[in-house]
């Protein structure tokens, strides 16, 4: 008999925008939603759109004092200190306070945050959690209906590199990440795309609450191995850039021997891994800060089981 996971129904989720106040998509669609909230109404689900860093997205930057999106731990969730609390953490209680607490059957079921790349990804999902069925047949289903437009699913999951998100306070958290778009501007066919991958969601929840049953389902994703940071001297200068044959190649495949970066002299400097690796995120402008050229991954397959809600509508 084939395995089935019987579920609570989906009766609340938050769109996140401006997370990131430069990364102008998610900011401009939950704008919208806020006054024409019809588009992203499903029976019996309450969707609320909201902005999560308003601070950020007055002054168009990524932050006011640091990344909202790595502040959501334990540690900076408890801290009572508000006196030296910087403008995100407090922010970050906020939120939690609302959809969270995190890791609590009170918070929201599913969280989407949307986000932009100055990188050539176009239409990615992130995925934090390899065993949560609900969400990964929830991502096959918003590929099939993307297609043929291709929509990468990232898995983020990783012992060593901790991200602490946005969108971790709710059961389920979904990223999505959109590009390739500069910081600061909007372009329709980047918007358009971020747009159906939240009608596809929204889709999603409403039939799983209407009884449907979602089977068993195979996703082929990438896991994050680690991130690769930019050649630098003693004095902490870059002092080499992607190299040409890199650049907006995310998602293909990375070589050993193949180039990775270029020295202002003509020197290439090659990946020395011992396999091949897929490389995302490159070229990101707000890693830049972060030391971080490209983030390496590997090809991967995750089974998910037949899922189905208990309480049908």
């Amino acid at each position: 008999m084939t395995a089935r996971r019987v579920l609570n129904p989906v009766q609340r989720v938050a769109i996140f925008g401006g997370t990131h106040g430069n990364e102008l998509s998610g900011v401009f669609l939950v704008n919208h939603w806020l006054k024409h909230g019809e588009e992203i109404a499903r029976p019996g689900i309450e969707v609320r759109p909201f902005i999560t860093n308003p601070g950020a997205v007055e002054k168009c930057v990524r932050y006011v004092d640091t990344d909202l999106n790595r502040v959501f731990d334990s540690e900076n969730l408890r801290n009572e200190n508000n006196l030296n609390l910087s403008y995100e953490v407090k922010r970050a209680q906020y939120i939690n306070s609302i959809f969270g607490p995190k890791g609590s059957e009170d918070a929201y079921d599913v969280i989407l945050d949307l986000h932009n790349t100055t990188s050539h990804m176009g239409a990615t999902l992130i995925l934090e959690d390899s065993k949560d069925d609900f969400t990964i047949q929830m991502f096959n289903y918003i590929k099939t209906s993307m297609a043929p437009l291709a929509c990468s699913v990232l898995l983020i999951e990783h012992p060593r590199l901790k991200y602490a998100t946005t969108r971790s306070i709710a059961k389920h958290p979904i990223g999505v990440e959109v590009g390739p778009q500069p910081q600061g501007v909007l372009r329709a066919d980047v918007l358009d795309k971020m747009r159906r991958i939240i009608k596809h969601a929204l889709d999603f929840i409403n039939y799983f609450n209407d009884g449907k049953e979602f089977l068993p389902c195979i996703l082929e994703v990438f896991k994050v191995l680690d991130n690769v940071a930019y050649p630098r001297n003693a004095n902490g200068d870059c002092t080499a850039i992607i190299h040409n044959n890199l650049q907006d190649q995310d998602w293909n495949e990375l070589k050993p021997g193949d180039p990775m970066f270029l020295t202002l002299d003509g020197r290439m400097i090659a990946y020395e891994g011992d396999c091949i690796v897929y490389p995302t995120f490159i070229n990101e402008a707000a890693y830049y800060e972060k030391n971080q050229a490209f983030t390496t991954t590997q090809k991967m397959t995750l089974c998910a089981q037949s899922i189905r809600c208990t309480e049908p509508k």
